[in-house]
Parts: structure tokens; sequence; C-alpha cells
């Protein structure tokens, strides 16, 4: 069996506070569907997800939770996770990717097997890879049952952070930083997109000599040229010009645990326009942080980072971060905490949210982010790394 990330106690506390909301909810079990919190709940960790799989919860302490994946995918499942080798279960080969049948017909009866076809069952509707196809065939399956959407019960306990999950958060915040380092090195005039790209890459792997690096949820994003002006734009083998501004967005991810890093480098000599809104924008991060504490609402945090800006003559209609850990692809974002106007999550000790400031402009574009710990008195950014626009 491969190392558990962490110790059974942890595993045990997470469950706790899930089947307490469970029960609250009026919950008998709950079919999770979203893969990070397959992980978090079970420490289930393998390329599996493109075919069905869940992770069963049932109400009672006593019970273990059951992953069922595919039938090759089971093996890798009793290395990984801490349940009993016998609820960690395989689904038949001939189930998938085929018309007549779906794998979830076999699992609807094998959770009605276990005596589960009865019961208000809460389930994750909106997780990624989670189809339409997918809902009809396990709720057809399981007519007796009644089923309650339970999106988020999960991502709303992975909210807060133990000291454990935190120690891995710093580990990422490292690699994040060695991302970074990396591309300052790599880009210059007349280097490909691509080249500068296996070279972030190669760090985020590679990690620390005392850990590993992950796969990040989100690739690498490097913003130049025309592409700057958009935020979510993939590399090519366009080469970078003199003089461009260009904005990264990467990470480092430990053990699935991810801490973002955004920074702008500038090639060449800066413009007035670019001095000028990163004067705003690193302003802004200093008014975030500032903000960010206990007892503090999300949408205060992007209030204080909006009062900077708006007296640069600036503004920005999208979020300003959100809550980050646990992190599979296609995103490293937890979907509950988000810093915007409107949300009144309250902070607590233990959060982590990455604050993104972004300004993306005619042509150019500017970031700049931290990985935020929301500490007993203050905060704390994970990600210790040089905040000034880089120029090269």
């Amino acid at each position: 069996m491969i190392p558990l990330p962490f110790d059974r106690a942890e595993y045990a506390r997470r469950l706790a506070l899930v089947r307490a909301e469970m029960a609250r909810r009026g919950l008998e079990l709950l079919i999770v569907n979203d893969v990070a919190n397959q992980h978090y709940l079970t420490a289930y960790d393998g390329w599996s997800f493109y075919t069905p799989q869940i992770v069963a919860v049932p109400v009672e302490a006593e019970e273990e939770p059951v992953w069922i994946g595919r039938m090759m995918d089971a093996a890798g499942g009793r290395l990984t996770a801490w349940m009993k080798p016998e609820n960690v279960v395989g689904f038949p080969e001939d189930h998938v990717q085929q018309v007549d049948r779906h794998p979830m017909d076999w699992i609807a009866q094998w959770l009605v097997a276990r005596g589960w076809g009865k019961r208000r069952i809460g389930i994750e509707l909106e997780a990624y890879y989670y189809s339409p196809k997918a809902h009809a065939r396990l709720t057809a399956g399981m007519p007796n049952a009644t089923f309650v959407d339970a999106d988020l019960l999960v991502n709303w306990v992975r909210a807060v952070k133990s000291p454990a999950e935190i120690a891995y958060l710093r580990h990422a915040a490292l690699i994040a930083g060695r991302a970074v380092e990396a591309a300052y090195e790599a880009i210059a005039p007349g280097v490909r997109e691509c080249d500068a790209i296996a070279r972030i890459q190669a760090a985020q792997v590679a990690g620390h000599p005392d850990f590993a690096g992950d796969i990040t949820a989100l690739p690498p994003t490097i913003l130049g040229g025309e592409n700057a002006s958009a935020p979510h734009m993939m590399w090519s083998e366009r080469r970078f010009g003199a003089d461009e501004t260009v904005a990264l967005e990467l990470a480092g991810v430990c053990r699935r645990y991810a801490a973002g890093l955004a920074r702008t480098m500038q090639l060449g000599a800066m413009p007035k326009k670019v001095e000028e809104t990163g004067k705003a924008v690193l302003e802004g991060m200093e008014a975030v942080l500032d903000a960010v504490r206990p007892g503090v609402a999300a949408e205060a945090v992007e209030a204080a980072w909006r009062a900077v800006i708006g007296r640069y003559g600036l503004k920005k209609e999208s979020r300003i971060g959100y809550s980050i850990g646990v992190a599979y692809p296609p995103d490293w974002g937890e979907h509950t905490i988000s810093l915007r106007a409107g949300d009144k999550t309250v902070l607590q000790p233990g959060n982590v949210v990455h604050s993104i400031l972004g300004m993306w402009m005619d042509g150019w574009g500017i970031e700049v982010s931290e990985t935020i710990l929301v500490t007993g008195t203050g905060s704390e950014t994970l990600t210790d790394f040089p905040r000034a626009i880089f120029v090269k």
C-alpha cells in the first residue's frame, strides 16, 4: 500500500464533519462524484475519472465509505485508499464505453444489493465528469431511493484546512515559486512559448529536493502579445517579442494540494501604462492582504481592492479570488468562498484563498496573485515570492 498523505485520524475527522452535515440535512447516503472530494475523503488517487466512479458515504459512523470505479482501477484503489479492500469495488470491463449498458447501471444494482436502495441520498449534481446520462441511469436503477442535490457539501468542509493540509500547501507554494523562477529564466525575445512552458512544467513536476511536485489542475498560462488581453489562452509555437508585457498564471502542487502564483514580467523597457497599472495592482494586493483576517466577509476583501483601483480610474468585473486546496483537472478552485461583491461568507482560521488580481487591457495584461492563509489573528501569504513586476 502506498503511504497515505495523512494519518487515519485526519480522514476520521473529515468523515465526522461530512456525516454531521448529512445528518443535519436528513441524508442517509452521500454519493460523491467530484474527484477532488473523493480523494479528500478516501485518499484514492488515480487518473481513472474518464470513466464513471463514485464514493458512497453512509451516514452510519461505523461503516466505511466505498469507492466504486472501473475494475482495473480498483487495484489502484487498494494501493492508495485507506478503506478495507472489500470497500474498493470495481465494475466489470464489459460496462466500459458500451452502447447498450452503462457503469451506473451496475453501480445502482450494487448499491441496492448493499441495502441502500431505499435511502434518502445526497448527490453532487455539479461535479465535473458526472454526465447527465450517468445521473439518469443511476436514478433509473434506484427507483425506490430519494435523490437530493448535495452539491458542495464536502467542498464547504474542505474550506477549513487542518495543520497537516497547510503543511502540504506550504510545500506547494515553494514549488510555485520555483515555477515562476523557471519562467523568468526561460522567457526572452525569440523564445517559443511552448519551450518556455516545457521549462515551467519541468520545475512544477520536479518539485523540491525534499518532496515531489504533481501535475497541476490548470495548465500553466502565459499571456503575451495579442493573447495577453484574454485570461485563459493556451500556448503555441509563437515566439515572444521584444518589449512585451507577459502575464504568468502558474501553480505548485504537492500531494494534490495546489498553491497558485501569478506574476508579470516585462521584456525590455516598461511602458508608462504598464508601470501605472502595475502600481495600482500591487497597491491593491496590499489592501487585500490587510483586509484578509478572521471575521471579515469575503465581499469586504473585494471592496478593499476595488477602492484602490478606483482611485486609478480602473475597474474589474470578475471576482478577485477563491478558496483553494485539493485539486484535480480541470480546476483548482474549491467552488466555495469567492472574493467578490455579494459573497457574505465570513472568513475563519484555516481558510486558504488564492487572490488573483488581473487587469486585461487592449493587447496586454497584468496579473499578480498570492495564496493566502487566514490565521487566528490575520493572514499569511504562503507564496513568499517577490511581488514587483520583473523587468528583463
